[in-house]
């Protein structure tokens, strides 16, 4: 109760907005995790890696010159790269997806520290005009930080339409078709290899991308940066499901709302997360909030489940 009384709730409201934004950033590589472990049922653990490679990629080129928003497009490509790698490792090496996705985390450790050449390169919103920053959200005029949300708000937008209209088209039905059932698709003539590894370039892309934002915003490029992402990742998309998943699948756009509730997942996760940090609680136990977090919400949807069942039954 002691404990309690010393905790400042205005410390809380000033970390709020630096969360937020944080969420919005980690909402991107959310929407990659979708796509494999919802669309596609892939598991695909490359992302811890992912991420840190397009992190590595944006930093070194704006420490070489390129202007910060032009390594944004660079680290969505390496990202993709990153999924490729893992693609071809599952379909033409028969690799089962999981280890074929490690094989290719592990292998980008060595592979960032080469783009880096050591485990931590900064890059300075002083000397930089970065895309994003920290420093944006707790620093400057409330018109500033208005500007810096209201940016990010209509990228996110604009990813989730563009998205939202891939996966409208005859390729992005592919997609769902080979995760939802691969030998029907196949039976349709899909070519479900193909499919496979442009959905994992696809996810990887947008990882890739978070990474590239959220090493400008954090102000630099470590090589554990991606340690525990997957689970961030899957955290954003269960919570967002869990919450908002009756709200869309009852619109008329509803995968377009999905691909929001997922990206307000990852928000919601990180304010929670500022919330723990606030009560005063160890950082070092901060991966067991999460795991503890992925589990609750992934028992919700099964508990719910089987309370709905024995309702019926006892009718």
């Amino acid at each position: 109760m002691l404990c309690l009384m010393t905790l400042n709730p205005l410390a809380l409201l000033r970390a709020f907005p630096g969360s937020i934004a944080q969420g919005m950033i980690w909402g991107i590589m959310a929407l990659g995790v979708y796509i494999t472990f919802r669309l596609l049922d892939f598991p695909d653990l490359t992302v811890d890696g992912s991420i840190a490679t397009g992190a590595a990629v944006s930093v070194m080129l704006i420490r070489g010159g390129v202007s910060p928003l032009l390594s944004l497009p660079a680290a969505f490509l390496v990202g993709m790269l990153a999924g490729l790698a893992t693609g071809l490792l599952n379909t033409l090496l028969g690799i089962p997806g999981i280890l074929a996705s490690i094989l290719t985390q592990i292998s980008l450790y060595s592979v960032n520290l080469m783009i880096m050449g050591k485990s931590n390169q900064p890059v300075s919103v002083d000397n930089y005009p970065l895309v994003t920053s920290l420093r944006y959200v707790t620093e400057g005029s409330t018109l500033s930080k208005c500007m810096f949300f209201l940016g990010m708000t209509l990228f996110l937008l604009a990813l989730v339409a563009v998205l939202y209209w891939y996966f409208g088209t005859e390729q992005g039905h592919a997609i769902r078709a080979t995760g939802c059932n691969g030998s029907m698709a196949r039976a349709q003539g899909i070519n479900t290899n193909f499919i496979k590894v442009l959905a994992l370039m696809i996810s990887n892309g947008l990882v890739g991308l978070c990474g590239g934002m959220y090493a400008q915003f954090q102000g630099a490029a470590d090589i554990n940066m991606g340690r525990g992402a997957i689970v961030i990742g899957l955290a954003a998309v269960i919570i967002g499901e869990v919450l908002f998943g009756k709200f869309a699948s009852k619109r008329k756009l509803a995968f377009a709302y999905t691909l929001i509730a997922v990206i307000l997942g990852a928000v919601i996760y990180y304010m929670v997360y500022q919330f723990v940090l606030w009560l005063k609680m160890p950082s070092e136990n901060m991966k067991l909030f999460s795991a503890i977090v992925v589990a609750i919400f992934l028992a919700i949807p099964y508990l719910k489940e089987k309370r709905s069942v024995k309702k019926g039954v006892a009718r």
